[in-house]
């Protein structure tokens, strides 16, 4: 169970109950299960405590800092960036140029995804991080690539996209950079997902937290595509809210035991 989500869920039941509680984490969808297991008296007393708290302490759920979040998953600490910090300040002014020349060279009519014609901006997104990666590692006192895993591996997809080290002071910048739409910057739509692991966890170090954010106008009938203006996003301050569903896949559904009808013969 995700720390935060036990914390706040353990403070709940102790609201309630009177009493410190520890909730066991249990398995609800499990891939490699072939038939459905039983679960034990331990497991079910966890469900049937579990379901009503989501439905009703919705507001613990909302304003969780995003530092602990992280603290809590990794034990490394968000730091801030302070603009007027000399090391910062000289990081701040080279990653600024690097991401003018990002925006302009993507811009651009011989850019990649003008020429290809990409119609979603999803799959613009890759283009931005190894231009960005590209550019930072030819700044001087600069190195940029995608973090390692807590297995060794890199990995590109789950948060942060890149990692950046100031060579001079060994400090730490941790990059995801994100697109939106002109128009848009105070949509309650979710473009931001974190998701606790253990193996994977790309958070390794104390660091600075940043989104680099980049405006897009709506692509052209000629699918161009024009980006307008970028933001580096300081998350030592940034909340987000915790969104608990429970999940299944295929494997999961189309067990042969529990299919009761099907269709006489497969239609070619």
């Amino acid at each position: 169970m995700n720390p935060i989500f036990r914390w706040a869920f353990a403070r709940s039941l102790s609201r309630v109950c009177g009493v410190g509680m520890t909730v066991s984490v249990i398995a609800l969808s499990n891939v490699n299960a072939q038939t459905a297991t039983v679960p034990s008296s331990t497991e079910k007393a966890a469900v049937d405590a579990l379901i009503p708290w989501l439905l009703q302490e919705d507001a613990q759920l909302r304003g969780i800092p995003f530092s602990v979040v992280i603290f809590d998953s990794t034990g490394k600490h968000v730091l801030a960036c302070n603009p007027k910090d000399e090391t910062n300040a000289r990081v701040l002014k080279q990653m600024s140029s690097v991401l003018d020349e990002v925006m302009a060279r993507l811009n651009a009519p011989e850019s990649p995804i003008q020429i290809q014609g990409i119609p979603r901006i999803n799959e613009v997104s890759s283009h931005f991080e190894d231009l960005i990666r590209e550019l930072l590692n030819k700044t001087p006192g600069l190195a940029c690539d995608f973090p390692k895993t807590a297995a060794g591996g890199k990995q590109r997809s789950g948060y942060p996209d890149l990692e950046l080290v100031d060579q001079l002071s060994h400090r730490i910048y941790y990059l995801d950079p994100k697109l939106y739409a002109v128009g848009s910057r105070d949509s309650s739509f979710r473009t931001f997902y974190f998701e606790p692991k253990i193996a994977t966890n790309k958070v390794r170090e104390d660091a600075v937290h940043f989104i680099v954010g980049f405006e897009h106008e709506k692509p052209a009938a000629n699918r161009r595509w024009k980006f307008t203006r970028w933001d580096l996003v300081d998350l030592s301050h940034f909340q987000v809210k915790l969104k608990a569903e429970f999940e299944g896949s295929n494997r999961d559904m189309y067990r042969p035991e529990a299919i009761v009808a099907t269709s006489g013969k497969k239609v070619e």
